[in-house]
């Protein structure tokens, strides 16, 4: 049986018990971190999304990164659970799932929705991730990376605590347009849902460059079928069908709405 003390940094003294957090973040901390404690107050991630479009979206995205865990991987750290959609679909054939995040309210929400015996919940902060060195199977970390303020940091953290072989998969708006508005407290240009940062295949080659990794890109989501809205018709398709299409209408009008990064750590 999964023994989370073994894969902790620093290891607590007692096994958690059942339903039990993990609190390991920091008093006080960066800016950022009291930032996602209040957006998680908020903003309720559990929250089904309202337009059906988005639901749509979403649900062909999370396919599109469970495809790429390795159906030999027995631990998976979610690195900013947010609704803890990936505790909800491994649980079931995965030896662990362990659901991260900046957030207690999140983390908290995520084992009373998905109570099992092998899900885990931390609390902590993604740049210091509270794990040993190469002690984690595979990570999933979905709509997190154009929030964070030092994305090479972020990256060290993720390939660090992954196994020789093990693999992380990173999902991200591609090439976005950052919006700004003027915020009215601070009378600073502040970006529009808190994304920081917008990416392509060439600044992730960038990045991931300096580390002793392999990477596939994949992009997907066609704005087109977006705005057309039809996801009336795909939602009805299985995955490979829907994946064809949308493949084909990217051809046709290059628009993906979605960057997912397979990272494969070396050996």
């Amino acid at each position: 049986m999964f023994d989370i003390t073994k894969v902790l940094r620093p290891a607590p003294d007692a096994r958690p018990a059942p339903g039990e957090v993990i609190n390991l973040l920091a008093d006080g901390g960066e800016n950022y971190v009291a930032h996602y404690q209040r957006d998680a107050v908020e903003f309720d991630y559990f929250a089904a999304p309202a337009d059906p479009a988005t639901l749509h979206e979403n649900e062909r995205l999370h396919q599109e990164i469970l495809r790429h865990v390795p159906s030999s991987t027995r631990v998976v750290l979610d690195v900013g659970c947010g609704s803890a959609w990936v505790a909800r679909e491994l649980l079931p054939t995965k030896e662990a799932v362990i659901s991260f995040d900046i957030a207690l309210r999140n983390t908290t929400e995520a084992l009373r929705r998905y109570p099992a015996p092998n899900h885990y919940a931390v609390t902590g902060d993604a740049f210091d991730l509270p794990f040993q060195d190469g002690s984690i199977d595979a990570v999933i970390s979905s709509e997190v990376m154009e929030h964070v303020p030092d994305v090479s940091a972020y990256l060290r953290s993720l390939v660090r605590v992954v196994k020789p072989g093990g693999t992380i998969v990173i999902s991200t708006p591609y090439n976005e347009t950052i919006q700004y508005s003027l915020c009215i407290h601070c009378n600073q240009p502040t970006p529009l849902h808190a994304h920081l940062h917008s990416f392509n295949e060439a600044l992730m080659e960038e990045l991931l460059a300096p580390l002793p990794v392999r990477y596939t890109l994949h992009t997907l989501s066609n704005k087109a079928l977006l705005y057309l809205r039809t996801h009336r018709l795909l939602r009805h398709l299985p995955f490979g069908a829907w994946r064809a299409v949308d493949g084909l209408a990217n051809r046709v009008v290059r628009k993906p709405a979605r960057l997912v990064v397979v990272i494969k750590v070396e050996t």
